[in-house]
């Protein structure tokens, strides 16, 4: 909406995360803290998206740097309104601002979408809490109406006992807010300008003051020490395992699963325990992902079974393949259907045609592999001189025998057979047996190395 502005407050030093790093570049999901917040902001294509940093120089505005947003440095830091004030010459006049937190990550769209529903008002994100100690309560009057919001520490004891809380989101008209931020003062506890003084402002010009609530309290969490992460880590994965669920995905322990980016599954799909899904991942029908599987920006057709313990990095797998167990697919490896690749096979960079196999302790990197081909244990593709990559040729039905070096590059043509043990450095023809193997000898006399006595 080119009418809206985004302000993300993220300035925050975060001492109870014990750590260097600005909170908001600590992952939940796999993502910072703050990607989340941005990733929702720009569904909304805003007219301005503006980040206020802090702590941490250079770090926040670098690691965000692919989105188109503004970033100003508030220093010092003087409260969320004067956190606001930081951003308030970058935003577009007209429409709303939308404050939003860089360690709240998981506000949702549907939730800040009902935010907009009144342009001329106030909208504060407010939660019921059963025990709301550390929020800024929500005042309302006998008619129930919002008259202001009260920090705890400014808060009397009767205040304190309110259990709707403020969560800090709100929507605010852009005029509003820049004559209302004009006037704050830093008359309280801590010194500090408060955001939340602009309510009582706008009660007192006669400007409606709304609340509305998320779906799931977890939306408003936000992150202060690392057990709050590991808490909201877990909760947003029982919520992604429960949604899996419903499509109709077994799992064969929600609790035991980890998915750091978006999962797309087809029918019949089951995942066991402890694997993990980062970026992109797609799994067609009858999908089965062994345990201890680690996936990453990959497609999986229908029908493919992986074996535990595989670890599979942007690659593409056809239909009705086997992978694995200890099998290793990394990025630019293409199995067409019926392909297996099993234990401790690595494949890299490689392109593998139909019903081919690899099943033991191999290497193939930067290759073109037929169909029907049969690669035996032990065999590895020689790929790199010290300096530069080449890559090898495998046509169809070739037969390539145990503990085989193919020194790329090199072209095994189609039908040929590599006897096990072979060195082949010049292309082998198609339909012929190749062999390259040095004399075997025995050595008269050798005495086997003993160790010596100390």
């Amino acid at each position: 909406m080119s009418s809206l502005n985004i302000v993300i407050l993220a300035a925050g030093k975060g001492k109870r995360m014990h750590s260097d790093k600005p909170k908001v570049l600590h992952t939940l999901a796999g993502r910072p803290l703050l990607q989340h917040v941005l990733d929702t902001a720009i569904q909304y294509a805003p007219g301005k998206t503006c980040v206020v940093y802090g702590h941490g120089g250079e770090a926040v505005p670098q690691a965000m740097a692919q989105y188109d947003a503004s970033f100003v440095l508030q220093e010092p830091q003087l409260g969320t309104g004067h956190a606001v004030q930081q951003a308030l010459p970058l935003l577009d006049d007209g429409g709303l601002v939308l404050v939003l937190y860089g360690d709240v990550p998981l506000t949702q769209p549907a939730t800040l979408e009902k935010m907009f529903a009144q342009p001329d008002a106030l909208t504060l994100l407010t939660l019921h809490l059963s025990h709301p100690a550390g929020y800024g309560r929500i005042v309302r009057d006998s008619s129930g109406n919002i008259k202001s919001i009260v920090e705890e520490k400014d808060a009397t004891a009767e205040q304190r006992a309110i259990r709707e809380v403020n969560t800090g989101i709100l929507s605010v008209p852009t005029r509003l807010l820049r004559n209302w931020l004009a006037k704050l003062q830093n008359n309280n506890a801590q010194g500090e300008y408060y955001l939340t003084d602009i309510v009582a402002m706008a009660v007192a010009q006669g400007v409606a003051v709304h609340a509305v609530q998320p779906a799931h309290a977890w939306e408003v969490m936000g992150v202060n020490s690392k057990v709050q992460l590991a808490e909201l880590e877990r909760i947003w994965q029982h919520e992604q395992a429960h949604q899996l669920l419903l499509q109709g995905v077994t799992l064969a322990d929600p609790a035991r699963l980890d998915v750091r980016g978006k999962l797309v599954c087809g029918r019949e799909v089951e995942i066991d325990v402890g694997c993990i899904f980062e970026g992109e991942v797609h799994l067609g029908n009858d999908v089965q992902v062994g345990a201890y599987s680690i996936i990453k920006n990959s497609s999986i057709a229908a029908g493919t079974r992986i074996a535990p313990y595989s670890h599979i990095d942007q690659a593409e797998i056809g239909e009705n393949c086997r992978i694995g167990p200890y099998a290793r697919l990394r990025p630019g490896s293409k199995l067409h259907d019926e392909v297996h690749i099993g234990n401790f096979v690595e494949v890299k960079n490689s392109e593998i045609a139909a019903q081919s196999k690899a099943n033991h302790l191999s290497y193939i990197g930067d290759s073109s592999v037929g169909s029907r081909v049969n690669i035996g244990a032990g065999t590895i593709t020689c790929n790199y001189d010290g300096a530069n990559k080449h890559r090898t040729i495998i046509e169809d039905d070739v037969f390539i025998g145990s503990n085989t070096q193919l020194v790329a590059p090199v072209k095994i043509g189609r039908g040929a057979t590599i006897g096990a043990g072979s060195t082949i450095t010049l292309d082998a023809p198609e339909n012929e047996l190749t062999l390259a193997r040095a004399k075997q000898i025995t050595v008269p006399d050798w005495q086997r190395p003993t160790k010596e006595k100390k």
